[in-house]
């Protein structure tokens, strides 16, 4: 099953993200988050940098208001799953 968690670098989002990649291999994670600086982002990116060690996790630096963006996104990934967490 593929889903995507919008917000993956965010608190909930990489602890929502880390708890499913730890307890079943057979979902893949699609991560997707802008990176902005509402805070600490040394502190997203390094949450991301430990969510790239699952060979299951695949993420894409996205504003989910770019619309064209994600639109593509949808089309080349075949997302079953919608976790939006902003």
């Amino acid at each position: 099953m593929n889903i995507l968690v919008t917000g993956c670098a965010g608190f909930i989002g990489y602890n929502l993200s880390e708890l499913i990649l730890s307890k079943n291999k057979k979902y893949k994670i699609y991560g997707i988050d802008n990176i902005n600086n509402y805070y600490d982002v040394k502190l997203k990116k390094s949450r991301l940098k430990n969510l790239n060690q699952y060979e299951n996790f695949i993420f894409t630096k996205i504003d989910i208001t770019n619309h064209n963006k994600l639109n593509k996104f949808f089309l080349t990934n075949k997302i079953q799953v919608v976790i939006h967490l902003a």
